[in-house]
């Protein structure tokens, strides 16, 4: 999945870069690949990393439900 996730973040940065390319050029087409590159980054990169990232965490540890009155840590010895 880190090869997936590392060909689709070249291809995002791929895609931005012709669309700049293109950009520079007189005709202007080049934010349909720009735009193809934002919604390919927003969409599929993004959340594929989050999931890779937090597969195998127990997410309980990263909630505010007990902020207020958090447990007490003791010791066990």
């Amino acid at each position: 999945m880190k090869t997936g996730l590392r060909i689709i973040l070249l291809l995002v940065f791929a895609l931005i870069g012709y669309g700049s390319y293109l950009n520079s050029d007189e005709t202007g087409s080049g934010e349909k690949f720009i735009g193809i590159g934002v919604m390919l980054f927003a969409f599929i990169l993004l959340p594929l990393f989050i999931y890779y990232r937090y597969r195998n965490k127990d997410l309980r540890n990263y909630s505010l439900k007990d902020f207020a009155n958090p447990p007490d840590k003791k010791k066990e010895d």
